[in-house]
């Protein structure tokens, strides 16, 4: 089996990993809000990694070097993330995963200012195909503000902001040591966000698998992107992690009667456009 054959496996596990998430995310919003929900999936995380941990012997990695920039890597993720559930439940899915894949264009514009790394103009023109491909699926009227929209593409921003500190991280941290961090902060976080009214709700017998699933498709899928990025290049796991689109586009058409939108497609084509310029220009270098 080739390399690519095998990250192509991977990144249809993270495929239908996001998706079940995005499905998952919905269907439990109706019974708790976006805060409830990520303290919840954080209690799930943590159960998972401390006793994957604890069978990979890898518990010792766990160290207290550089906490601060835990937590703030961990704040981009958990309101990136929460803004992500809130956007899933008043905007089309599509358009959600459409907004979502402009992390990379984000990361590129502020990486200058996180990781004093320079923006080239190749970098430049990928970072305004990406606006132009966000214009387009957002399609922003005069004097109207979809704040479904305004979140997904703030939580983009969130993401952004996690990949760049996560980078920083990975130089002196092991995976085991950011994912206890990522799990336990966030859970931290979800509890004081989710209890400010002194209400949070119990999941019910029938949420509670849902959000059992977001948990579990939630580390997943990051596993399923990390492991295909160190078999193959970036060149080849970027086109295929963009199927995330069409895919999520088809189950939402299916599952909840949202229109498949052209603009959606031809704004997304432009941000996938703006990312591979940069990635097969960065991998020819």
């Amino acid at each position: 089996m080739t390399d690519t054959l095998k990250a192509a496996l991977w990144m249809i596990g993270a495929i239908l990993s996001f998706s079940a998430m995005a499905i998952a995310g919905r269907a439990v919003s109706f019974e708790l809000d976006t805060f409830e929900i990520m303290m919840y999936r954080s209690f799930v995380g943590v159960i998972i990694v401390i006793t994957v941990a604890t069978l990979a012997g890898t518990l010792p990695q766990i160290t207290r070097d550089r906490l601060g920039l835990h937590l703030f890597r961990n704040m981009a993720h958990f309101a990136g993330q929460n803004l992500w559930f809130y956007a899933i439940t008043v905007i089309p899915l599509a358009q959600v995963f459409a907004l979502e894949f402009t992390s990379p264009i984000w990361v590129l514009v502020l990486s200058p200012l996180i990781l004093g790394e320079r923006l080239t103009p190749m970098r430049a023109l990928a970072a305004l195909l990406g606006f132009i491909g966000i214009l387009i699926v957002a399609r922003p009227g005069v004097g109207t503000v979809n704040f479904g929209l305004v979140a997904a593409a703030m939580s983009a921003i969130g993401f952004a902001f996690s990949i760049m500190l996560t980078k920083r991280l990975t130089r002196t941290a092991t995976i085991t040591c950011i994912l206890f961090y990522l799990t336990t902060m966030q859970a931290v976080f979800g509890i004081l966000c989710a209890g400010y009214d002194l209400d949070i709700a119990l999941p019910s017998a029938q949420s509670l698998p849902w959000l059992i699933l977001i948990g579990c498709a939630g580390l997943l899928a990051h596993y399923c992107l990390t492991t295909a990025l160190s078999i193959a290049p970036a060149t080849v796991v970027v086109p295929i992690d963009f199927v995330r689109l069409p895919t999520i586009a088809v189950v939402a058409m299916l599952l909840y009667g949202e229109p498949l939108d052209i603009y959606v497609f031809l704004g997304a084509a432009l941000i996938f456009g703006g990312n591979y310029l940069n990635i097969w220009r960065e991998t020819r270098r």
